[in-house]
């Protein structure tokens, strides 16, 4: 039994109370269900803009690009455009100082149609397709990350002038996360284990199409610990004085990746950005004075870390099943077409009702969403009071990032639209599908 169950005059209030952590830095709840966000309401920007809305509030996303900025002053802050990208979201980090980390030539594109200049784009991926490369070159991307040997010589080929690389290593360090998100392993196939990558560094020597500008290594997401970025930076440092005496080069730029975990419930672990850039700062220079070498400059890859908190989703309410098992059901407009990610590797999000207030006992339910497959659970386990009925609205924080990035038309079902909202005044980012858009693509 809960406080709220033995004073049911105090559920208005607790209601109110927001898990700290979750939700972005402009968020305002009142006892009568109001939430706002970035002095918006957002009952009445799911009415506006219609439902699954995802609200993305700008402030949180600056403070989070200065949280990082402020840790880390004298390294490159390289948003990790894969977590949430489109034009308007370039141009925020981008003032903020940060580059981008695009995964394509589409991203290039969005990164570039933001205002990104070349220099501030890094182009990485496990893949790289002629067409990515080609974006890459138009836009004069500052480096390109490596990812295999067999890059070596297409990459030098297709260059239209000298373009820096850098070579991304496996420094064989778990990340200590979910086995689907893990990429920094011996058993990962992405990068190169070190012998091979001082070898592939010798090629690239060879091609004066090509500058070695540094290392780069990504460990994987939701990595909850300092330490073993520490043990990353190590172990980069050690490849580093290795082509030094094999080459006789400095190394000047060191990418540690990004992957900094986010709490999707209270109580989880963040990774905290100033210890972040305290202890990996410390790490660096102790290591490359043990080995007499310089320093390099230092780049960190967030994405989820700076974008997450900042998204709130709206969802209505369809219906509410009452299950066999005695278990209820809560069932909305939206699901796995717009978040995936329960569906791909578990993730879970907390969820409340906003935009009325209720007095009903809370019952712990299940939010399911509109697709016909068992896997499209939004959120297993929460808190939503007794009266939840089709046509309350549902708001599901740090839901910013993977979401628009990652959302399908699966049946058809139209992308829903991401909203900005600061200062009272809410401007969309990207639009709502229409039958027109899903069907310009048909050809038959």
């Amino acid at each position: 039994m809960t406080l709220a169950d033995l004073l049911p005059s105090l559920r208005p209030t607790l209601a109110a109370r927001l898990e700290p952590g979750l939700w972005p830095v402009t968020t305002r709840t009142t006892s009568d269900g109001t939430l706002q966000i970035g002095g918006v309401d957002l009952a009445g920007l799911a009415a506006r803009f219609g439902t699954p809305v995802q609200v993305l509030d700008t402030a949180d996303v600056r403070a989070r690009c200065r949280a990082y900025r402020a840790a880390l002053p004298d390294a490159e802050i390289v948003y990790a455009g894969k977590a949430f990208l489109c034009r308007g979201m370039a141009r925020l980090v981008a003032d903020e100082g940060c580059s981008v980390d695009a995964c394509s030539g589409g991203e290039v594109a969005v990164a570039a149609a933001g205002g990104l200049p070349g220099d501030r784009i890094v182009l990485h991926g496990t893949v790289k397709t002629d067409e990515d490369l080609k974006a890459a070159f138009t836009a004069g991307v500052g480096r390109i990350v490596l990812d295999s040997a067999a890059e070596v010589d297409r990459i030098a080929a297709l260059a239209p002038h000298r373009q820096k690389v850098l070579l991304r290593i496996s420094p064989d360090v778990d990340a200590g996360t979910h086995p689907g998100l893990t990429t920094g392993t011996a058993s990962s196939w992405f990068g190169m284990p070190p012998a091979e990558a001082c070898e592939v560094a010798g090629r690239v020597l060879a091609r004066p199409e090509l500058e070695l500008a540094g290392l780069h290594c990504h460990l994987g997401s939701q990595v909850p610990s300092v330490s073993r970025y520490e043990r990353a930076a190590v172990r980069m440092v050690g490849v580093i004085a290795a082509l030094r005496a094999r080459y006789g080069i400095s190394v000047a730029e060191l990418d540690l990746g990004g992957g900094h975990a986010v709490g999707y419930a209270e109580g989880e672990p963040c990774l905290d950005p100033a210890l972040f850039g305290r202890a990996v700062r410390g790490t660096l220079a102790r290591a490359c004075a043990a080995h007499g070498i310089d320093e390099p400059r230092l780049l960190v890859e967030p994405g989820r870390a700076v974008v997450a908190r900042a998204g709130v989703t709206l969802y209505r309410v369809g219906a509410v099943q009452r299950c066999g098992d005695g278990r209820t059901t809560v069932l909305v407009d939206g699901g796995m077409s717009d978040d995936p990610r329960p569906a791909l590797y578990g993730a879970r999000y907390p969820v409340r009702l906003v935009g009325r207030a209720t007095r009903a006992p809370l019952e712990t339910v299940r939010v399911a969403g509109r697709h016909c497959e068992s896997s499209d659970v939004i959120a297993d386990g929460v808190r939503l009071p007794a009266d939840v009925a089709p046509g309350d609205l549902l708001a599901v924080p740090v839901s910013g990032a993977y979401h628009a990035s990652m959302a399908s038309t699966y049946n058809q079902v139209p992308r829903p639209p991401v909203v900005a909202v600061a200062a009272g005044a809410s401007l969309p980012l990207l639009r709502r599908d229409t039958p027109e858009d899903l069907l310009r693509r048909d050809c038959s």
